[in-house]
C-alpha cells in the first residue's frame, strides 16, 4: 500500500490518501466529533464509458447493483442497511457512478462488506434485469414529461457533436430494449475494477480500522472482461451560433438556454473563473442579468447562470423563462452583457461580492461527512483529490484581469449554442 502524496501534505490536505497494491484508492478523514461514518464509493464508469450502442448501460447497471451478488441475496443488502439504521443510495453521471452509505460507526463493519460485495460481484440475474428495465424505461418516460429535462437534453445534442456528453445518461428506449444481461456483466467486469475505484470514508472511524476494513472488503474483484472499444473524440470549438427551437405542450412561458463549451477539470483555475463569471452574470439576486432583465425591465420571470465542471468539456449556461415575444430582445441583451465582460474589467466591489458568495457556498457544502466524502470522491474521479481543497484559494486569487481573459477565451457573443422551447 502506497500513501499519497507529498504535494497533499504541503497544502495541509485534511484527509489521508492511499493506493492499495491492486490500484484501489482510499481517502480517509477521521472526524472524532461525529459517531457517523459515510462510505462513498466512486467508479469511473459513467455514461461516457459506454459504447454508443450500449447507451444507458451505466445508469441501468446502477439499478442492477442493488439486485445482489452470489453471496448477497436480493433484498438482503437493503435489509442489512435498514436494520442497522443506515441509509444507502447511488447516482450516475457521464463521468462516474457512485454508491454511498451512511451509518453509525459501530455498524460500518457489518454494512460496508455488503456494499462492497454487490459492487464487485453483481449477479445481474436475468429475471431481475427484465423487471428493472421496465423501471428504467418508466424513468425515461417520466423525464420526457419534464420540459426542463427535454430542453437540457436537446441543448446537449445541440452543443456536443462528437463527445458522449451529447447522450442522455438514462439512455434511449430503443437501445435499452436491445441490452442483455451478458452485455451488462461485460460492462461491469470491464469498469468495476480497482484502478477505476475510489473508496472514501469520512467520519467517526480511525485510520487503521478504516484501511483494514477496506482491505478486507475490497480484496476480490470479478474476473476482468473487455467491452467493445470506443474512442472519445475531443469536442471541436463552436464557430457559429447553433440555434434550435422546439414546441412543447403544457408550457406557458418560453425557455431560452444559451451554452458555451469550456475547459475540462484539467484546468481548474479557468473553470473556477467561469464559476465566478456565472455568479456575476446571473448567480444571485443582485447579479447583472437578474437586476436588469427581471427587476428593472421585467422581461423575464427568472434568469440564471451555471457552470458545470466536467472531466472533459465543461458547460457554461445562461437560462431564462420569458414570454415568446421577448426572446430576441433578451438574447441580444445577454450577448451585449457578455461583450461588456470581454471589454471592461469587473469593478472590485462586484468581484468581491461574487468571491464571497462562492467561498461561502464552498464552506457550506463541506460541513458534513457526506458532503466531504462527495467532494473528495468527485474530484479524485474527474481530476485529482488535491483540487478539492484548492477551490477557495483560487476563488480569492482570481483578478479582474484574469476574469476578462477567461471571458474573452470562452464566452463569445458570436459562437454559442441556443435552445429555445416555445408553447405549442
Amino acid at each position: 500500500m502506497q500513501k499519497l502524496s507529498p504535494t497533499l501534505k504541503q497544502i495541509e490536505f485534511p484527509a489521508n490518501v492511499f493506493r492499495l497494491d491492486n490500484g484501489l484508492t482510499i481517502i480517509h478523514q477521521h472526524l472524532c466529533a461525529t459517531p457517523v461514518v459515510v462510505a462513498d464509493i466512486w467508479v469511473k464508469a459513467g455514461a461516457s464509458s459506454e459504447p454508443e450502442q450500449w447507451s444507458g448501460m451505466a445508469h441501468f447497471l446502477e439499478h442492477m447493483i442493488f439486485k445482489g451478488s452470489p453471496k448477497v441475496a436480493i433484498g438482503e443488502f437493503d435489509w442489512a442497511i435498514e436494520n442497522s439504521g443506515g441509509i444507502a443510495n447511488a447516482a450516475t453521471s457521464h463521468d462516474y457512478a457512485h454508491f454511498f452509505l451512511t451509518t453509525a460507526a459501530a455498524q460500518l463493519p457489518n454494512t460496508l462488506p455488503y456494499l462492497a460485495d454487490i459492487l464487485l460481484h453483481a449477479s445481474i440475474p436475468e429475471d431481475e434485469f427484465i423487471r428493472e428495465r421496465s423501471v428504467v424505461l418508466e424513468e425515461i418516460r417520466s423525464s420526457c414529461d419534464d420540459p426542463d429535462w427535454v430542453g437540457f437534453q436537446a441543448l446537449c445534442q445541440n452543443i456536443y457533436k462528437t463527445h458522449p456528453y451529447k447522450r442522455s445518461i438514462l439512455g434511449e428506449q430503443e437501445l435499452l430494449m436491445k441490452h442483455s444481461p451478458n452485455q451488462m456483466r461485460c460492462f461491469h467486469r470491464t469498469h468495476y475494477q480497482p484502478e477505476n475505484m475510489t473508496v472514501v470514508l469520512v467520519g467517526g472511524i480511525e485510520q487503521e480500522a478504516a484501511i483494514s476494513l477496506v482491505n478486507e472488503s475490497f480484496s476480490e474483484f470479478s474476473v476482468r472482461s473487455e467491452c467493445p472499444s470506443h474512442i472519445i473524440e475531443a469536442e471541436p470549438p463552436l464557430v457559429e451560433i447553433a440555434r434550435q427551437e422546439l414546441y412543447l405542450p403544457r408550457i406557458e412561458q418560453a425557455r431560452l438556454t444559451m451554452a458555451w463549451l469550456s475547459v475540462g477539470a484539467e484546468c481548474l483555475e479557468d473553470g473556477i473563473g467561469l464559476d465566478l463569471l456565472s455568479v456575476i452574470l446571473a448567480g444571485s439576486r443582485c447579479s447583472r442579468l437578474v437586476t436588469e432583465l427581471r427587476e428593472e425591465k421585467q422581461l423575464v420571470l427568472d434568469v440564471c447562470s451555471d457552470f458545470s465542471l466536467q472531466k472533459d468539456s465543461s458547460l457554461f449556461t445562461i437560462g431564462a423563462w420569458l414570454e415568446p415575444k421577448d426572446l430576441d430582445l433578451v438574447e441580444k441583451i445577454i450577448r451585449d452583457r457578455l461583450q461588456e465582460l470581454r471589454d471592461r474589467l469587473i469593478p472590485e466591489a462586484e468581484l468581491n461580492r461574487a468571491r464571497s458568495l462562492l467561498y461561502n457556498d464552498y464552506i457550506f457544502s463541506t460541513e458534513t461527512p457526506g458532503q466531504l466524502a462527495g467532494v473528495y470522491g468527485y474530484y479524485n474521479t474527474i481530476a485529482t483529490v488535491e483540487q478539492s481543497i484548492m477551490y477557495p484559494k483560487i476563488v480569492n486569487s482570481l483578478s479582474a484581469q484574469q476574469l476578462q481573459r477567461i471571458a474573452n477565451q470562452y464566452l463569445s457573443p458570436e459562437h454559442y449554442a441556443i435552445t429555445i422551447l416555445k408553447p405549442m
